[in-house]
């Protein structure tokens, strides 16, 4: 039985494993919104309740030393994946009867496991795998991540929307779901446990404890911003993504409130194709072509265009808000714009993270670098909710169009920073 699992195909445990990164990433992120704006939460607080959900995933870089001094990376990712279980099964079990506080406490656990559980995944995959396996299958964990994020944002949606078709309450719809999702996770998480091999090389970093590691950290940090340019990048980092941070916090809320209030009106079969399906394969082919144009043409070429793309396409929401057309088409197609633009434009941000990382101690000053980029999507969310109610659905997109303004400044900014041969596939 050793020897079998010790001669197991990655292609038996890589695929699973990286849907189960995906799929409790859709539903803290994603999932949450729909429930609680079925719930009749307002505006203002689900924007702030899901981003603060958010919050795990900053503290990734501060959990890593834990994860890397206390067990094994495999025990680590069965515990986190029967606990993300756990907590699913229990959000579809207690939703329609339990407080609000519960509910979020549930989401939020589930946050931490899989926040936890993403480190372990991470460092047991170069564990598993030699380096040329390793750089093998790179694209298939991040082709079942990607299916992952399809299924959890658009086909649990679609299969909640259908059982309210068929006249079941909505709560109720998420509730099944949400039990039929932790079924299919058990199944997965009982498969990695078998699996998943064993490296003889799965064991806690020794000569180390969390303590002395997280002064390691520190010191790290330390090196990170005093960097050259460090306030440069720290401005772009957290002020590229503007627009979209405010706009796709709002994005769920806007197709499913009612057409009276300036929303859409779309249930949430609708949601789940438009944003979660339809969105999902837009954003994906905006990042492939992002990473040839960077390839091809180097960061600092790209840098303006991508811009555009990740800002101007924001303007298919005012669009929308203002004609609020009839149908569900113009809706699936603006969306579908703005994703695939926002995938092209990400892939400049992507790039710059590289680019900024670069010298001794590249990898940590790059986990550095997405701490910032996950504050950068959760500070607007915080209050993009709030700020909608105030001023309605048209205002707000126009606010969003004017950050845009401060996504070509930013990027105008460091542009003159960036080696202008940085990216083409001579200097990769």
């Amino acid at each position: 039985m050793m020897e079998a699992r010790k001669n197991m195909s990655p292609w038996a445990w890589v695929p699973t494993v990286y849907i189960f990164e995906g799929l409790p990433n859709a539903i803290v992120n994603t999932v949450s919104l729909i429930v609680f704006k079925n719930m009749g939460m307002p505006n203002d607080k689900l924007t702030l309740y899901t981003s603060l959900l958010s919050f795990p995933w900053i503290l990734k870089i501060v959990l890593s030393p834990f994860v890397d001094t206390i067990g094994t990376k495999r025990k680590w990712v069965a515990a986190m994946q029967l606990l993300m279980v756990a907590c699913t099964c229990l959000l579809g079990l207690t939703l329609p009867k339990c407080p609000l506080s519960l509910i979020l406490l549930l989401f939020l656990v589930t946050a931490f496991a899989s926040s936890i559980h993403d480190i372990a995944a991470d460092g047991f995959y170069m564990l598993g795998l030699d380096q040329h396996r390793q750089s093998l299958f790179v694209g298939v964990r991040n082709t079942f991540f990607r299916l992952a994020l399809l299924c959890g944002q658009g086909l649990l949606a679609i299969i909640a929307g259908i059982f309210q078709k068929n006249g079941q309450d909505a709560v109720v719809s998420w509730s099944w779901t949400l039990v039929g999702g932790s079924a299919a996770m058990a199944l997965i998480a009982a498969w990695d446990m078998i699996s998943m091999p064993k490296p003889s090389t799965d064991q806690p970093r020794k000569g180390s404890d969390a303590k002395s590691t997280l002064s390691d950290l520190y010191q790290l940090f330390k090196t990170f911003v005093s960097k050259k340019e460090f306030l440069v990048a720290l401005v772009f980092l957290l002020l590229y993504r503007l627009p979209e941070a405010f706009s796709i916090k709002m994005l769920i809320p806007f197709l499913k409130d009612a057409r009276e209030v300036g929303g859409l009106g779309m249930d949430d079969v609708q949601v789940g194709l438009a944003n979660g399906t339809i969105g999902v394969i837009a954003l994906l082919l905006g990042g492939i072509l992002g990473g040839i144009a960077g390839a091809k043409w180097g960061l600092r070429k790209c840098l303006i265009p991508m811009a555009l793309s990740l800002a101007l396409p924001c303007s298919v929401y005012l669009y929308l808000s203002v004609a609020q057309p009839e149908g569900v088409l113009p809706a699936y197609l603006c969306i579908a714009v703005d994703q695939f633009g926002y995938g092209f434009g990400f892939t400049a941000y992507t790039l710059y993270m590289l680019y900024y990382s670069v010298g001794k101690y590249q990898t940590s000053h790059y986990a550095f670098c997405t701490v910032l980029m996950t504050f950068s999507m959760m500070l607007p969310g915080l209050v993009a909710g709030k700020i909608q109610m105030a001023i309605g659905y048209p205002k707000f997109f126009i606010m969003v169009m004017v950050c845009c303004l401060i996504t070509i400044a930013v990027t105008l900014m460091i542009r003159r920073h960036i080696n202008p041969q940085y990216g083409k596939k001579d200097d990769m």
